[in-house]
């Protein structure tokens, strides 16, 4: 059925045959959600689209950018636009209500990870030691906000997040709240030592099957330096179809990554993580049952590998391996990433050798966080950032 020309937002979802493709909503519209919408929209399995923010004009107008230069390749889908302010909870319910998204992805966050980085490289080496737990606040406001939302919603849709998932989905998993996986983190490392794997053993990377077990400190920290860290993992290399893992050496694997096999990281960097979104979400699209590695599958701390199908990742985990002893393994690589422990009421404890970094550098010191205080800590770090910011330009 065709809508009048200049008719607001996607069509009702009465309208939709039971034969359509799923309706995916992107949540914020950042240089992530630009580069994950350009990717869908060249596939008929993900090609109907709707964009929710505060901004629609400029959303609609990246919308019709990433449109038409699919239109180019000859692919037609569809890219609608609906106003979404994820600090109104109960205007939020009542689009999704409306909209009936069959998935959600949430690319919204109150600072993003690459904010940082802009600062002098000493400045940020410096500060960069606090590591990614401490600055949890900024990514887990909005997304309680969203899920809270959808609850309200009734909507049976799945949220797929790419918003520190690591460390918000177990938070959320606590209050019943947890998106049904994440993006990024386990899954951008997993590339390099595909192919890092086979060039050591003279396979072809295509024969070459991995499985990792690391929360995001492994995934941040291994590219940067060619080795684990502090962090704890477990990977299990494979040809396809062996029985046995094959022999390969760590601490080479892991330095190719800071030589040979180093990338483009910051924005540019972004294309990996948005190759890793839609690897999910296609997978979720299409019912595949696909191999992918995925952080916080059903709120589980850490990345695992998982099969992603409909409803989102179930984990298909090295063999050997519990899944009592893969989360015990990501919960001590994340103490690396600056956070202690996170209790059943969603309370977060942030590790002491980091959070001194943040007291130091920027004046910030939150050992412990609930839940319900982490929009007002947000609100704080975000203005003892922006002040330290202006005076190291």
């Amino acid at each position: 059925m065709k809508r009048p020309p200049g008719s607001p937002g996607p069509a009702p979802a009465t309208t939709r045959r039971a034969t359509d493709n799923p309706l995916i909503m992107l949540v914020g519209m950042g240089d992530l959600s630009a580069r994950v919408l350009t990717m869908l929209l060249g596939d008929p399995a993900t090609n109907r689209v709707v964009l929710a923010g505060r901004d629609t004009e400029t959303i609609r107008r990246r919308g019709n950018l990433a449109l038409f230069a699919a239109t180019n390749l000859g692919h037609h889908g569809s890219v609608d636009t609906v106003h979404m302010d994820l600090n109104d909870i109960d205007a939020t319910a009542e689009t999704l209500a409306r909209v009936r998204p069959d998935i959600v992805f949430m690319g919204a966050s109150l600072q993003s990870w690459r904010v940082i980085t802009a600062l002098p490289p000493k400045t940020f080496e410096e500060l960069d030691e606090a590591q990614f737990g401490p600055w949890l606040p900024m990514h887990l406001t909005l997304n309680h906000l969203l899920m809270r939302a959808v609850r309200a919603s009734g909507v049976p849709t799945r949220v797929v997040n790419a918003a520190f998932p690591d460390a918000v989905g177990p938070v959320l998993a606590k209050v019943g709240l947890a998106p049904e996986i994440g993006v990024g983190n386990v899954a951008n490392i997993v590339p390099a030592l595909t192919r890092g794997a086979a060039h050591l053993l003279g396979e072809y990377p295509a024969d070459v099957e991995l499985r990792l077990v690391a929360q995001h400190y492994f995934s941040h920290y291994v590219p940067r330096f060619g080795d684990a860290g502090k962090g704890a993992y477990r990977l299990d290399v494979r040809l396809k179809g062996g029985d046995t893992p094959a022999d390969v050496d760590h601490p080479a694997l892991f330095a190719q990554l800071d030589n040979r096999l180093k990338r483009l990281g910051g924005i540019d960097g972004q294309l990996l993580t948005a190759s890793s979104a839609v690897r999910v979400l296609r997978g979720m699209a299409t019912d595949s049952g696909v191999l992918a590695h995925a952080p916080a599958p059903g709120g589980l701390p850490g990345g695992y590998p998982v099969r992603v199908h409909r409803d989102g990742g179930s984990v298909d985990l090295p063999e050997g391996l519990t899944l009592k002893e893969a989360v015990t393994l990501n919960e001590d690589c994340q103490r690396a990433d600056g956070i202690d422990r996170i209790d059943d009421d969603g309370t977060v404890y942030f590790a002491e050798p980091e959070m001194a970094v943040m007291k130091r550098m920027l004046g910030y010191d939150c050992p412990v966080m609930k839940l319900a205080d982490c929009a007002g800590q947000a609100d704080e770090l975000a203005r003892k950032y922006a002040s330290f910011a202006a005076s190291h330009r």
